[in-house]
């Protein structure tokens, strides 16, 4: 301990100074201080420093010097004797000795070390300069992280405000990033969802007001008195078929309500599937053999746990949809078959078929291949729609496939 050894350095250099009778107190202890690693201050009885002050570095509390002259060894100085905070660290300690019948107080402490000095210098110059650039780096990337997140804000306060055309830079590759890519797929699909509403209230529009036009047109026209019985019957014949077109949209929008927002659990039960496309081919017989069209089943016994009431819904649409886009004296060939443990049933006939560009949306509500809409071909657009909601519903999958001019093949496949 550093204490100790000026303790003992300090009683060495007091028992040099008493062999040596011919000695001056002050010149020795004065030659001695400053001549290897300590620094000496020398007090009288009266508590006066006795050698040259602008050597000691420390300023001593009276009370440690009457203490040492009393006779008693000070370690322990008193913190209020060194003020100065570029000395506070250096140990003091006090040592009582006399000369000729007079009390002295020998006080020792470290030289100050030049070098040393210097290298604390260096080293707090070193935190300032660490503490400056660190500041400097912490800003730039305080603004690295930010500026993205008040980009993401302004395009979130957009995106709010119903414009969806906004873009974030996907270049990094950290979490920021990452999440502007997500972000960009996000305004993708919510772009996507407002078309579709747009389109959706225009497709209603659309498919409402036809009917409705017409309707009203020809109940103008049987208000005309020089009417004959053939006109007026043709005219009435015309608004029931408009009045039963709105009565079929209004409750399809309803059963595509039903299915997209009720939360209603499906009515699970098991039952024969291949019984169930049988009734299904019979109840729809009288439009098949209307046009004349052969109906080939080739079912295997198949039983399935669902909904029995919403999956004969998914039948009738698919099949009804083949009848009507299959040429009078064609042909739809029904097949259900077990293949990997799951119920695959597929309805493929030999009508006008689907353009390829055209199969990813034909599910989409009041999507019809037919760009013009044929008002001889009847239907609104929702009834794929309607069986694509009860196949998922299933957790099922429906695929459709063939090509333009030769038929269409809807596979539908439903876990056993």
């Amino acid at each position: 301990m550093i204490k100790d050894l000026l303790i003992t350095n300090g009683n060495k250099l007091i028992q040099t100074y008493q062999s040596a009778p011919s000695a001056e107190l002050i010149p020795f202890m004065q030659n001695i201080s400053g001549l290897s690693y300590i620094t000496l201050q020398l007090y009288n009885k009266d508590s006066k420093p006795l050698l040259d002050e602008k050597d000691w570095p420390l300023e001593v509390h009276p009370n440690d010097i009457e203490r040492v002259l009393a006779g008693e060894k000070v370690s322990d100085m008193n913190k209020a004797a060194r003020p100065h905070s570029d000395n506070a660290q250096l140990p003091v300690i006090g040592l009582p000795f006399q000369v000729d019948g007079q009390p002295y107080a020998l006080f020792i402490t470290l030289e100050k070390n030049s070098v040393d000095e210097e290298l604390m210098n260096s080293i707090h110059l070193m935190y300032v300069i660490i503490l400056f650039f660190g500041s400097f780096l912490i800003l730039i990337a305080a603004r690295y992280i930010v500026n993205p997140i008040l980009r993401l804000t302004e395009a979130t306060r957009r995106m709010a405000k119903g414009k969806f055309d906004v873009e974030l830079p996907t270049k990094r590759k950290d979490e920021i990033g990452v999440l502007s890519v997500s972000f960009n797929e996000m305004a993708k699909e919510l772009a996507k969802l407002d078309q579709m509403r747009r389109d959706f209230v225009s497709n209603v529009s659309h498919e409402i007001g036809t009917p409705l036009t017409s309707i009203s047109g020809f109940t103008k026209a049987l208000k005309q008195k020089q009417m004959n019985e053939e006109s007026r019957l043709r005219y009435l014949t015309i608004i029931e078929e408009e009045s039963e077109r709105l009565s079929r949209l209004s409750q399809n929008l309803l059963r595509l309500s039903h299915l997209q927002h009720d939360n209603q659990p499906l009515k699970m039960s098991t039952y024969r599937l291949d019984e169930q496309l049988r009734r299904v081919v019979i109840a729809l017989e009288p439009h098949w053999g209307a046009k004349e069209i052969d109906i080939d089943l080739q079912l295997e016994p198949l039983t399935v746990q669902a909904d029995e009431d919403q999956l004969s819904q998914v039948w009738i649409n698919l099949l009804s949809n083949s009848i009507k886009f299959t040429p009078v004296g064609g042909k739809i060939l029904i097949e259900a078959v077990l293949k990997d443990n799951q119920n695959i049933i597929s309805i493929t006939d030999n009508g006008i078929g689907i353009p390829e560009e055209e199969r990813a949306d034909i599910f989409k509500p009041f999507h019809k291949v037919d760009k013009a809409r044929n008002s001889s071909v009847k239907g609104n657009g929702l009834g794929l729609s309607i069986v694509k909601q009860i196949v998922d519903m299933h957790q099922g999958d429906i695929q459709v496939s063939g090509k333009l001019g030769t038929g269409t093949t809807f596979q539908v496949t439903l876990p056993k």
